[in-house]
């Protein structure tokens, strides 16, 4: 089907706004939990099921995109989920209960997941090769301005008026996505009515996506391994793992396609794209706990400094789009992942002592890194792929970043706190008469340990101290991450864009 420039124009506007509206929905949310737990008077644990559902909700449907692209069709699953995604953000805005929100998050994601897969399998069946990088840069921007909204306006309004409006906001945007994509959406149609669904191959792969977001979610929670709960989610992710990929390498029709691995470039992406989720929330996570118990930030300003990573990440891609777009996307991949290399080691010469300005300076750093590498990971991984598998391919790299994200979430929540742990006992073995400082009590100031109120003090800074130390190691961790792939963009091929 031929389509001109305009209707090609009107189409990529409308797949911006409508996963900029998806992203910003889910994000403010997430933003507002400490607002949530006040209303539902929740604990810290189950206010959590409000991000986990979403979460695993996410992992069961996005590498069901593929199929129901071929199945059913592209225009009619952006139409049928954009709608759904409209009606459950007015669900949960009605809710009455927290568990009742949990069930409407869960449908959401489930309505949300397959609109950033099949937007971006539209836009690289649509434009020709030349332009797909252009095309994703400008993309990007949907989901980047929500990354930028989201911190700033949700806590506003749910501390302002109420946190029914951080989900009723959404909900004027995303009926003009509806309607937008009723009358532009008119893609060449892709279905293939015969195709059925490989049930053992999707209830496999969702039971182990679940049950591994599920441990890596509650693992801290839990202490890992020493819960029963644990051992047997880990359990399951890992027979059910072995069930699927041994169905879908013998099947005639597998769910997911094992054949789109041969494609080097596609394989190349897929750990690059892991990865990239792992760097993409680690700060995210990590800066509002680390600025609010270290050095006391309201929530309004952590907001404003997480919105700046946003701000990179446009820099990131209206830099690339200006000066960087005719050149090679290995190339770019390499240096976004430097950047997130210098970043890490920067953010692990924070102290206790840390200012605004040098914080805020590096998560736009961060930002710009990121910016970076998006639009040219994508072209690298779908370049080279067939057109019929570009909608399977780009739900399997986008599974892979979401568990990336969880995976490295979860492993460095639990390495500042162990290494927290660790660092405290060694910290404290120098707290005792004998340590020769406390003989000169002008050296030792006003950090004395004769008494117990002297003692709860320098007890109280020593943790805040090992905290910091735990979280500059987590950092060494973020950097160390970006520097082992950096080498793997150049294991690709060159895309041919013309």
């Amino acid at each position: 089907m031929n389509m001109t420039n305009g209707q090609k124009a009107a189409i990529l506007v409308t797949l911006t706004v409508t996963v900029g509206t998806f992203v910003t929905t889910i994000t403010i949310a997430n933003v507002s939990l400490p607002q949530l737990q006040g209303a539902f008077a929740a604990t810290q644990d189950q206010i959590t099921w409000i991000v986990t559902a979403t979460l695993v909700a996410q992992a069961i449907a996005t590498p069901l995109s593929g199929w129901l692209d071929n199945r059913f069709g592209r225009r009619r699953i952006l139409l049928v989920c954009a709608t759904s995604f409209t009606i459950t953000s007015i669900l949960c805005s009605s809710a009455s209960t927290l568990g009742e929100l949990v069930i409407w998050r869960f449908f959401q994601g489930l309505s949300g997941a397959p609109l950033v897969p099949l937007s971006q399998a539209i836009l690289v069946t649509i434009y020709p090769k030349e332009q797909h990088g252009r095309v994703l840069v400008f993309w990007m921007f949907g989901p980047i301005i929500g990354s930028i909204l989201a911190p700033l306006i949700g806590g506003f309004i749910s501390e302002d008026y109420s946190w029914r409006w951080v989900f009723m906001l959404s909900v004027p945007p995303a009926i003009l996505c509806v309607a937008s994509l009723f009358i532009f959406m008119k893609a060449p149609q892709t279905q293939q009515p015969g195709e059925k669904l490989d049930w053992l191959g999707f209830i496999s792969l969702s039971i182990c996506v679940t049950t591994l977001q599920l441990v890596l979610d509650r693992g801290q929670l839990l202490d890992w391994f020493e819960s029963p709960i644990i051992i047997l989610g880990t359990l399951l992710a890992a027979v059910t793992f072995y069930v699927f990929v041994s169905h879908v390498c013998t099947s005639d029709n597998p769910f997911l396609n094992p054949r789109l691995l041969r494609d080097r470039n596609y394989a190349v992406g897929i750990l690059l794209g892991f990865t990239f989720g792992m760097l993409y929330f680690t700060t995210f996570v990590l800066q509002p706990t680390m600025l609010q118990s270290l050095r006391g930030y309201p929530d309004s300003l952590i907001g404003l400094i997480q919105a700046t990573r946003g701000i990179g990440l446009l820099a990131g891609a209206i830099f690339l789009l200006l000066f960087l777009k005719n050149i090679d996307p290995r190339f770019n991949i390499f240096l976004g992942f430097l950047i997130e290399v210098i970043t890490g080691i920067g953010m692990s010469h924070f102290d206790i002592n840390m200012t605004t300005s040098t914080v805020t300076w590096l998560t736009i750093l961060q930002g710009f890194g990121l910016g970076m590498i998006w639009s040219p990971l994508m072209v690298l991984a779908l370049a080279t792929l067939d057109i019929r598998y570009v909608s399977e391919g780009a739900s399997v790299f986008h599974l892979m970043r979401n568990i990336g994200s969880s995976v490295h979430i979860a492993a460095t929540a639990t390495f500042v706190v162990r290494s927290s742990r660790e660092n405290y006992s060694l910290l404290v073995e120098t707290l005792n008469p004998f340590n020769e400082i406390y003989t000169f009590e002008r050296t030792v100031g006003n950090w004395s340990i004769s008494g117990s109120t002297n003692l709860a003090i320098v007890s109280e800074e020593i943790g805040r101290q090992a905290t910091m130390i735990g979280y500059v190691n987590a950092y060494y961790l973020y950097a160390l991450a970006a520097l082992v792939v950096m080498p793997l963009a150049f294991f690709a091929k060159k895309p041919q864009l013309n």
